[in-house]
């Protein structure tokens, strides 16, 4: 079992930046691909980027690609996203999500449905 605590959402700026951090307790994450999902109201939940286990290959959405950056550190069972150059179409309730499958190669495709863990969420809203 995986709990999942996602952190520093808030309200900002377009142009601005922001760092979101998961920390996961429970069984450590190190077993799992973790990735970054968001959800914007009236909108299904979509993918937002996704980090191997041991943290050497990345995959990101083509919306967030170049502005995004996923990272972790498994020593401290965290999982980053920084976010920066925020625009308004950014704003959602950002997941933080624990998943067992694997990446192939450099592509990671996840099953929303097959997710693990889910953290509860936290806002992040970027006024124009």
């Amino acid at each position: 079992q995986v709990q999942l605590v996602e952190s520093g959402g808030g309200l900002v700026q377009a142009g601005d930046s922001l760092r979101l951090s998961c920390a996961g307790s429970g069984r450590t994450v190190s077993s799992y691909v973790m990735g970054w999902f968001r959800q914007a109201p009236g909108k299904e939940r979509e993918f937002v980027a996704a980090i191997s286990r041991s943290g050497g290959v990345t995959n990101y959405a083509d919306s967030v690609k170049g502005r995004f950056t996923i990272s972790r550190d498994n020593a401290k069972n965290t999982v980053y996203l920084r976010m920066n150059s925020l625009k308004p179409e950014d704003t959602a309730v950002y997941y933080c999500a624990a998943d067992r499958a694997y990446f192939t190669g450099t592509y990671y495709s996840p099953n929303i449905n097959l997710i693990d863990y889910w953290g509860q969420g936290t806002q992040v809203t970027v006024s124009s």
